[in-house]
C-alpha cells in the first residue's frame, strides 16, 4: 500500500516536470536491468546517503526490484501522460 503511494508520487512529479514520455521510454528499455539496477542502488547506498535521505533510497530499491510495481509506475505514467494530453 506505502509503495504505491511512492509510486504515484513518483509518477505525479515526473508528469509534473513533464518528463512523462522520456520517463516511459526509459523505464521500458531498461526494464530487464531494473533489478540490477536496485542492487546497485544497495551497494552504493552508504554513499547516497550523504546527499539523498534512507528512506527514499530504500523506497526506490523496492520499486525497482519489484516488477508489479514498476509495471505500476509506468501505467501511473501513461495514464497521467494520457489525461494532460485530454485537457490540452
Amino acid at each position: 500500500m506505502e509503495t504505491d503511494n511512492f509510486a504515484k508520487i513518483v509518477a505525479h512529479k515526473i508528469t509534473k516536470l513533464g518528463l512523462s514520455a522520456l520517463a516511459i521510454l526509459l523505464l521500458e528499455a531498461h526494464k530487464p536491468l531494473a533489478f540490477v539496477g536496485s542492487q546497485l542502488l544497495v551497494v552504493a547506498q552508504p554513499t547516497l546517503n550523504l546527499l539523498v535521505p534512507n528512506h527514499l533510497i530504500i523506497k526506490t530499491i523496492d520499486l525497482l526490484a519489484d516488477n508489479e510495481q514498476l509495471e505500476e509506475l509506468i501505467r501511473l505514467l501513461e495514464s497521467s501522460g494520457r489525461s494532460k494530453e485530454q485537457s490540452v
